[in-house]
C-alpha cells in the first residue's frame, strides 16, 4: 500500500501538464489514490497559493503526500523542498508555497532536495523532480535519502492572515487570505464604497446582495447571492479587502 498523493498546481485542467504529473507518478509506482486537489491555483503566485494550500491541507488524509507546484522560478536557483508536517509530506519548490501550512502544525521538518533524476528538464520540475520524489515518499521511502536537513523556509515572515483576494472561483466568489476565526461577524468590509456585511450563508440574503461569510475551508469569502462578486465588486486576485 502507498500513501495517497494530492496534486496542487496552477497548471489548469487543460493541456498536458497535469496528465504528465499523473504519468510520472504512475511510472514511479503510485498506481492508486492520486487526487487532483487543485489545478487552478493562482498563476505564478506562490504567496496567494500558500494561503489556499494551508486551508485545504487539513481536509486531506493524515498520511497525505502533497505534490505542490506553483513555481514561477523553475530552473532558477530556488531550492526544491521536502517538508514533513505532522506526518504529512509536502514536496515542491521552496518559494513560500508551504510556509503557511507548516505554521499551523505542531511539528515539522524540512530537507533541501539533493536527489536528481537522470533527465531533468529546465522547465518541468513538477514532472521530472517533484513527482518521482513524492512517489518515493508515498511508497514509504525515507526523505533523508533524498535531501539534506533545512532549518528555515522562504515565506516564514509572511503574515498569518492576508487581507487580499487569493482566489476567485467560477461563480465569482472571492476567497481571501483571512481566517474566519480571527474576525467578528459584526465586521463590515468597505469595497470601493460598497459596504459588505456578514451573513451565515447564501440563502440568508436576497438575490444580488453582496455579503461575506466564512467558507467551508475556514477563510473569509466575499460573495453575491446568485451573482458574481468578482464582476459586481470588481474583485480579482490581489484585490485589497479592508
Amino acid at each position: 500500500m502507498t500513501r495517497p498523493v494530492f496534486i496542487f498546481t496552477d497548471f489548469g485542467v487543460g493541456g498536458p501538464y497535469v496528465g504528465q504529473m499523473h504519468a510520472a507518478l504512475l511510472k514511479a509506482g503510485v498506481t492508486l489514490d492520486v487526487v487532483n486537489l487543485m489545478a487552478d491555483a493562482p498563476s505564478f503566485d506562490p504567496q496567494s497559493s500558500a494561503y489556499l494550500l494551508a486551508a485545504l491541507l487539513p481536509h486531506t488524509s493524515n498520511d497525505a503526500v502533497l505534490l505542490g507546484v506553483v513555481d514561477p522560478g523553475v530552473g532558477s536557483q530556488r531550492q526544491p523542498l521536502i517538508v514533513e508536517a505532522d506526518g504529512r509530506f509536502l514536496v515542491g519548490p521552496d518559494n513560500g508555497l508551504f510556509a503557511l501550512a507548516v505554521r499551523q502544525v505542531k511539528t515539522w521538518r524540512a530537507w533541501t532536495m539533493t536527489w536528481r533524476p537522470e533527465t531533468l528538464s529546465a522547465s518541468f520540475h513538477g514532472r521530472d523532480l517533484f513527482a518521482p520524489v513524492a512517489a518515493a515518499l508515498a511508497r514509504g521511502q525515507d526523505p533523508a535519502g533524498y535531501g539534506k536537513p533545512q532549518q528555515a523556509l522562504i515565506g516564514q515572515d509572511w503574515p498569518d492572515d492576508l487581507p487580499h483576494v487569493i482566489y476567485v472561483d467560477h461563480y465569482g466568489n472571492a476567497i481571501t487570505g483571512i481566517k474566519g476565526d480571527v474576525i467578528e461577524t459584526d465586521r463590515v468590509f468597505d469595497l470601493g464604497g460598497r459596504r459588505i456585511p456578514w451573513a451565515n450563508t447564501f440563502s440568508d440574503v436576497g438575490h444580488g446582495q453582496a455579503f461575506w461569510y466564512v467558507n467551508s475551508i475556514g477563510l473569509v469569502e466575499i460573495s453575491v447571492n446568485c451573482g458574481s462578486a468578482g464582476r459586481d465588486l470588481n474583485l480579482e486576485i490581489g484585490s485589497f479587502v479592508g
